[in-house]
């Protein structure tokens, strides 16, 4: 059977570019799907399955971090095996620093023919060594670790240094947090001590300690640069824990990790990602 791709790309002129060239550098490559959104992309990528993903870093509503993030969590590994990933950005300079040393690719717009069969070539040798390979399952267990290792590797290289923007100067960690109430009347000054875990939620970020929840609208990807990654712990693509109030972890019916915090009722989602975290589960 022919290998299958999916292309998340919100601007049609430049999907459809890049459609025709891997037509002409990979003519056996079949694209079952073009998608203008994150979002739209995780539900086509859900359905299909495909071999291929060539997400567009920049794209309204969910981006593609958050769509690749979001499909690490959720891809069905029993049916099929974890998707090559391909990121597709305008910008040169910060998507080699980000991508130059990861397994996963990048390819830059406007699509430029000769690099694109750079990038043809490495996904055909990763998909025959898939194929080839035909794993017994401690064997499959660990090839789907190594695809996890270096998605998450590659999406903390794309949030944290800049493949979307330049990267952000050397920031001081909080101390203290400036952070709304729940009426958003009033706002407090919360030491970082107090804060249990953080959750992005739309446009906001909840703050919450053992007594009290708080808003903030930094995006979370900022926010991570000026905490200390040795005392809070990201174990979602949208929840920050402080490692020190971790209790205990529980592995539900369907193998999912949870998580329960010292001073906080709600169990926390950990994602398919981080679960590297608690390996003794």
């Amino acid at each position: 059977m022919n290998p299958t791709a999916l292309i998340a790309e919100d601007e049609p002129l430049l999907a459809q570019a890049l459609k025709a060239e891997l037509g002409a550098a990979w003519p056996g490559l079949q694209v079952l799907a073009t998608t203008g959104d994150g979002r739209s992309a995780v539900q086509e990528a859900m359905r299909l399955l495909p071999q291929v993903l060539f997400f567009d870093i920049r794209m309204p509503g969910l981006d593609g971090l958050g769509a690749a993030a979001e499909l690490a969590d959720r891809w069905p590994v029993d049916e099929a095996p974890m998707p090559q990933l391909v990121f597709v950005t305008a910008y040169d300079e910060y998507a080699a620093r980000a991508f130059e040393t990861q397994a996963i690719d990048y390819v830059l717009k406007p699509v430029q023919p000769e690099r694109l069969r750079k990038t043809v070539l490495r996904l055909q040798q990763a998909l025959a060594a898939q194929q080839q390979a035909k794993p017994a399952p401690a064997a499959a267990d660990e090839a789907l670790e190594r695809t996890l290792a270096q998605w998450r590797e590659v999406l903390a290289a794309a949030a944290g240094n800049g493949a979307s923007a330049p990267p952000a100067t050397s920031t001081a960690l909080l101390k203290m947090i400036a952070a709304s109430d729940a009426g958003g009347s009033t706002v407090r000054m919360v030491p970082i001590e107090e804060v249990l875990y953080f959750e992005a939620a739309d446009k906001y970020i909840r703050v919450l300690t053992a007594a009290h929840e708080y808003l903030i609208r930094t995006p979370l990807k900022q926010l991570l640069t000026q905490l200390d990654p040795e005392t809070f712990w990201q174990v979602h693509r949208a929840v920050v824990v402080r490692s020190s109030a971790i209790e205990a972890v529980h592995r539900d019916e369907a193998g999912k990790l949870h998580l329960d915090l010292r001073g906080r009722p709600e169990k926390i989602p950990v994602s398919r990602l981080y679960g590297h975290l608690f390996r003794a589960m």
